[in-house]
């Protein structure tokens, strides 16, 4: 009896996997459904038109020559549920085109320890969508969507309820939504780029105690967006050229407990647009060339921003409110006037960053236009005398002379 339960083992073991070969004009699904768990099928260079191919078991799908799988747009191309599937050097190419059903390239559903590597994705509706899935590896991957309308294609990597995943070294470019969080925890999202996607580079939402590290984000259609989330790291990213009359490097929204360290904003119409978010640290950022580096409204309270830059941005900071109960810090402002005449390096004078034509324009926009004339610079020079209108508790006691070195 032993020595049968012994046999059964090693003939359900990895190591009786097989390698199996195909080349254009071999069935895909015909080699899924004859493969055993742990078998690796390479595709041979040259095209292959399938789709709706459905994988339940561990198997690697692997390229040799980076072969095409045409799905002729006619829906879904795989659709995975299981543990330890593996995708790597292939290029997927014409999913179908349905918010119905949500297209896409690669579908996990309920999957676990897979991995997506090394592969190119064009013109597909949704590129990777993951639901209610964990442990995923997705990372040199390169996905582009040549929709011309934001209707026209859903999003570039896309979880919904999944956790302890990598989404790294990413190329992602003309999608709706680059990268697509909700319900996601233990995620570190690291090295991607993400440039010209119709609405958000990186969109998260409810995502709780995830990382964010050496993204860039470039171009996009309003920038990034991080809503109702808590204990996010947001470090040494880029965002920049973000542009548009309701455009931002980042929009945080209802967030608490995170920290947003070292990244650079440059560029972009709004640096950061902030509501309703609390008990964030804001450290060794670079604010440069923005209209507006910041936007913080009145419904933030107990942030901390301290030691960033601000050069060359044409309003550092706005408000809609009097009161602002937050933190500035030891950052250098390059419109600050003061001295130091005890040579610590830091100004002898408080330093007010809400000027009075940043609170005009926010309560009517269409004041910009006065923008550099000398009426305007004359209030400016004289609130900052005798404060009136801007937020009196707005006021960094600490600001530096010269500005930090962060590389």
């Amino acid at each position: 009896m032993k020595t049968t339960i012994i046999l059964l083992l090693l003939l359900s073991s990895p190591a009786w996997a097989e390698t199996i070969r195909l080349q254009p004009g071999d069935s895909i699904k015909g080699a899924v459904e004859k493969a055993i768990a742990g078998d690796v099928i390479i595709l041979s260079p040259g095209e292959y038109l399938e789709h709706e191919i459905i994988i339940r078991k561990p198997l690697t799908i692997q390229g040799d020559g980076m072969p095409t799988i045409n799905g002729e747009e006619k829906g879904d191309i795989f659709i995975v549920a299981g543990e330890d599937i593996h995708f790597k050097n292939l290029r997927i190419i014409n999913t179908g085109k349905s918010n119905i059903d949500d297209s896409a390239a690669i579908k996990f559903l309920d999957s676990q320890n897979c991995s997506i590597d090394g592969l190119k994705l064009d013109n597909t509706f949704f590129g990777l969508h993951f639901s209610n899935s964990s442990n995923l590896t997705i990372k040199n991957n390169k996905l582009i969507s040549r929709a011309e309308r934001e209707y026209q294609t859903s999003n570039g990597i896309h979880l919904w309820k999944c956790k302890d995943s990598m989404v790294e070294g990413n190329y992602i470019e003309g999608h709706r939504d680059g990268i697509y969080l909700e319900f996601v925890t233990n995620t570190i999202s690291k090295d991607n780029t993400v440039v010209g996607n119709k609405r958000y580079g990186l969109h998260f939402m409810f995502s709780h105690d995830n990382s964010y590290i050496k993204n860039t984000f470039r171009k996009n259609g309003a920038g990034v967006a991080v809503m109702y989330t808590r204990n996010v790291l947001m470090k040494d990213n880029i965002f920049e050229e973000n542009e548009g009359s309701s455009s931002y490097g980042i929009l945080l929204k209802d967030i608490t407990d995170s920290e947003v360290v070292g990244n650079i904003f440059r560029k972009n119409t709004i640096g950061i647009y902030m509501e309703g978010s609390s008990r964030t640290l804001f450290k060794n950022n670079t604010f440069s060339s923005n209209g507006w580096a910041l936007k913080l409204m009145a419904s933030c309270d107990d942030n901390t921003f301290e030691a960033n830059n601000f050069t060359g941005n044409t309003f550092d900071i706005s408000t809609n409110g009097s009161v602002v109960l937050n933190i500035l810090k030891e950052n250098y402002w390059d419109k600050y006037e003061g001295y130091d005449l005890n040579k610590d390096s830091i100004g002898d004078i408080p330093y007010r960053p809400i000027s009075l034509f940043s609170v005009i324009v926010e309560k009517i926009p269409s004041a910009v236009i006065l923008w550099r004339s000398f009426m305007v610079t004359l209030l400016d020079k004289m609130e900052k005398t005798i404060p009136a209108i801007t937020p009196e508790n707005m006021i960094d006691n600490s600001p530096k002379m010269k500005p930090y070195d962060f590389s």
